[in-house]
């Protein structure tokens, strides 16, 4: 089998490094058709689809695997975002769970622990499946808690510490706001090519593509501005060829 991380590079290298955050609210009915049509739609634009916690809770395990499986038939990558966080055993069983509906991999918190963190690696890695773990996320209250000092073994800032982590249990990737471009261009020299960043918060949350991508991120994850653009096709196009460099 092939890993994660290369199935996801083949695909961009045909279709662009934009991941489309396919997370609607309540609001939205028919989110199993909704999200069908939207890769259906959409997949000559992007190398992945991401699928959020609210997102996944509506719906049945036969249609999660419907989707991941129509994904899968348009050449894209399937994340699971739950932020996972928890002891190993539970790690584990849930990662065993999402990898039966048919994903490819999850994004996980990494305030587990590194030992936990590492365990996880390992389990999803034996199943070619990736973890891609928290760095720094979009939210401006993101400051208060990534940005937080924090000593061990030296001070450093909390973000700093779990891309340490992140190198040291070798994950597949970590999430770096696009709202903030200089921590990407930080993160950027230290991981070099160990390991890929994925930067959501283009466009509604203020984060600018073309910035992002200079500053070192690889994958741009991108939500409202393409679900809730008049035309999706037109916005995910013009994305596409930002992420190539066009």
């Amino acid at each position: 089998m092939v890993t994660f991380r290369t199935r996801l590079l083949k695909s961009s290298k045909i279709h662009g490094n934009v991941i489309l955050a396919n997370d609607y609210d309540l609001s939205v009915k028919n989110l199993e058709s909704k999200t069908i049509e939207n890769i259906k739609q959409l997949h000559p634009f992007l190398c992945g689809i991401k699928l959020n916690f609210h997102l996944l809770l509506p719906l049945s395990g036969k249609e999660i695997l419907k989707i991941n499986k129509t994904a899968h038939r348009y050449g894209l990558q399937t994340i699971a975002d739950i932020k996972l966080n928890d002891i190993g055993n539970t790690n584990q069983i849930t990662t065993e769970n999402l990898w039966n509906l048919g994903f490819d991999a999850v994004i996980a918190n990494p305030i587990m622990g590194l030992d936990s963190l590492k365990n996880l690696v390992k389990y999803a890695h034996k199943h070619d499946k990736g973890v891609i773990t928290l760095c720094h996320m979009s939210a401006p209250e993101a400051k208060l808690s990534y940005d937080m000092e924090v000593k061990m073994g030296k001070k450093q800032q909390l973000y700093q510490l779990f891309l340490n982590w992140a190198l040291t249990a070798k994950v597949d990737g970590i999430v770096v706001g696009a709202t903030f471009p200089k921590i990407i261009q930080y993160c950027a020299k230290k991981v070099g090519k160990n390991l890929s960043i994925f930067s959501p918060g283009i466009g509604t949350q203020g984060g600018d593509a073309n910035e992002v991508i200079s500053a070192g991120t690889n994958y741009l994850i991108v939500g409202r501005t393409i679900l809730n653009a008049k035309n999706p096709v037109s916005v995910a196009e013009k994305l596409q060829l930002q992420s190539l460099g066009k």
